[in-house]
């Protein structure tokens, strides 16, 4: 993986920002990240994994974290898709707690909070679930997508992933040690990764609980359905036949 990254010292949390020609709103996006942060008790780290942006992106980053030394910036010169850079970002994240979250905050960082104390009851993974009861959905998405989102997740449940509500929800929290594990075996690139990290983690065994979340709809996101469901499709017939062999992770 041609990427460049900088050494930095072990945070409690690692937080992995997937980012692909976001100029137009990535400078806020840190901004709001980097305020919430410093209020926390806890060392963390923010790593944008961007993926062969051309647009203005890296050059914001670069001014961004001259000036926030817990941001560090992993850039791929060619974009293979979002899978890639968060699996980039998340391979390189040394923390003992490891999140990554799009972009746009469409979750916002307050929702956190409710994340830990899944992780002090045993969880290994925590993920944002917008259909759950106690979810609010303060800005919702156009009624087709959202028509559209569940029947793919009732396909998804069938062939990839047991019993989760919302694979597609960029908030995802980790222990070190299953983010690690669980991305190393991963191979999609594209905007079905997110199936593949649940499917090998139900097969190796980690457990997953969903977190009700407050959540906004921004508009541009890089999904279409028209070009993408297609691909989306194949991709889970793949992620079943890839991981068919895994067994139980022994810790």
């Amino acid at each position: 993986m041609n990427c460049v990254q900088d050494d930095v010292s072990i945070p409690y949390l690692s937080i992995v920002v997937p980012a692909y020609n976001e100029e137009r709103r990535i400078a806020d996006s840190l901004q709001t990240m980097a305020e919430y942060l410093e209020d926390r008790d806890y060392s963390y780290e923010v790593i944008i994994s961007d993926d062969g942006s051309t647009d203005g992106t890296v050059d914001i980053v670069h001014a961004f974290i001259a000036s926030h030394p817990h941001f560090r910036l992993n850039h791929c010169p060619v974009n293979h898709g979002k899978g890639y850079a968060v699996r980039t970002g998340i391979m390189s994240a040394r923390g003992k707690f490891i999140l990554f979250c799009d972009a746009d905050l469409a979750t916002p960082m307050e929702e956190l909070e409710g994340f830990w104390p899944h992780l002090q009851d045993g969880a290994d993974i925590v993920i944002a679930s917008r259909p759950i009861h106690g979810s609010h959905l303060v800005k919702h998405q156009p009624l087709y997508r959202e028509a559209a989102g569940r029947i793919f997740n009732h396909i998804v449940r069938m062939l990839a992933v047991r019993d989760i509500h919302d694979t597609q929800c960029g908030f995802k929290l980790f222990t070190h040690e299953a983010a690690h594990t669980i991305f190393s075996q991963c191979t999609l690139n594209g905007f079905s990764f997110d199936i593949e990290v649940l499917h090998i983690a139900q097969q190796l065994g980690f457990t997953i609980v969903e977190a009700p979340v407050h959540w906004y709809h921004r508009a541009g996101s890089k999904v279409s359905f028209l070009r993408d469901g297609t691909r989306m499709l194949t991709d889970l017939l793949k992620i079943r036949m890839q991981h068919r062999t895994l067994k139980k992770y022994e810790r």
